[in-house]
């Protein structure tokens, strides 16, 4: 079977990381699937949220900044993400919001229907209504019915000033391909079940963002395995892009590097997944630290702040 391309994960800066949780595990009924810490700044958490089967391509995550300011998007970055829910669900979602306080439009995203809102650091989401729902995972808690939830990324939207180049390269590395043009939106896709999609935002001319909460930090592509991911290194690496080396991230193998638009890239490979590390029925109830971290654990308990998810709420 061949492998899916598409987006693996999503990144982005948060405030409060109990605000956080509650609107992304009790509002948009995501499965907190892991919770650790910023590898880099251990005294952080990195929250991933995802559908009920934990895949890749379902994974928004989040680095929780208690002080940071509000950010301000700009050019060359990620500024939409897109969640995919089945087709049919929108009468459930708008009451859901409605009923949660949070504030939408209903939007036509290249003639699909979708809600759009934001979150409580004022990133932009949008519920993308499209394909059918995934199958019931048994053993997990749905807060939203499963033939409703959140199936993964629907894709996200970049702004840029350039785009040819861009375009270049989600195709030849990623497997991205235009299929649609509206105006200044460039609209490509590949054949996975979900994060199939990304747009092209062409802005007039750049536009300075103001770095903070609410700003995505990155956007990470799939990889198959180790040895794709070496790959495609190489030929990052030969189109001058600067790639880091490979990066352990425990769950995934990483790559980065920040495209010449502006936007941080990142490769990441699908195995070896989030049950490395915990059994599948009880993702995300315990804080989670690679190896490496581990003799430091007390001291990393002791800086993070407490942050208490229900197991279950009313849909």
């Amino acid at each position: 079977m061949k492998h899916q391309k598409g987006i693996h994960h999503i990144t982005a800066l948060a405030g409060d990381a109990q605000r956080n949780a509650e609107f992304y595990t009790q509002v948009l009924g995501m499965r907190l699937v892991k919770k650790s810490v910023n590898q880099d700044d251990p005294g952080t958490y990195h929250l991933f949220y995802g559908n009920q089967s934990a895949n890749p391509g379902s994974s928004l995550t989040f680095f929780p900044w208690p002080n940071a300011v509000q950010g301000k998007p700009g050019t060359g970055e990620v500024v939409n993400v897109a969640l995919q829910v089945p087709e049919g669900t929108q009468d459930y979602w708008e009451s859901r919001l409605t009923d949660h306080d949070v504030d939408y439009t209903v939007e036509d995203i290249f003639g699909r229907t979708a809600l759009r809102f934001s979150d409580p650091d004022g990133m932009e989401l949008d519920l993308v209504f499209e394909g059918q729902p995934k199958e019931k995972v048994e053993n997990v808690d749905y807060i939203v019915p499963f033939d409703k939830t959140i199936q993964g990324f629907w894709g996200a939207r970049m702004y840029l000033t350039e785009r040819e180049h861009t375009e270049k390269l989600l195709n030849e590395l990623f497997e991205f391909e235009q299929v649609s043009n509206e105006d200044n939106l460039y609209l490509y896709q590949t054949d996975a079940e979900i994060g199939h999609s990304v747009i092209i935002e062409v802005a007039d001319a750049p536009i300075h963002g103001q770095n903070g909460r609410g700003i995505v930090h990155h956007i990470a592509f799939r990889t198959e395995n180790k040895e794709e991911l070496d790959q495609l290194r190489e030929q990052v690496d030969k189109r001058g892009l600067h790639p880091t080396q490979i990066i352990d991230r425990h769950w995934f193998n990483s790559v980065y590097y920040r495209i010449p638009a502006g936007v941080l890239f990142e490769m990441a490979s699908d195995d070896p997944g989030y049950t490395v590390d915990e059994e599948f029925e009880h993702l995300g109830e315990h804080l989670i630290l690679p190896p490496w971290l581990e003799n430091k654990r007390d001291r990393i308990e002791e800086i993070l702040p407490g942050i208490r998810v229900p197991s279950k709420a009313t849909s």
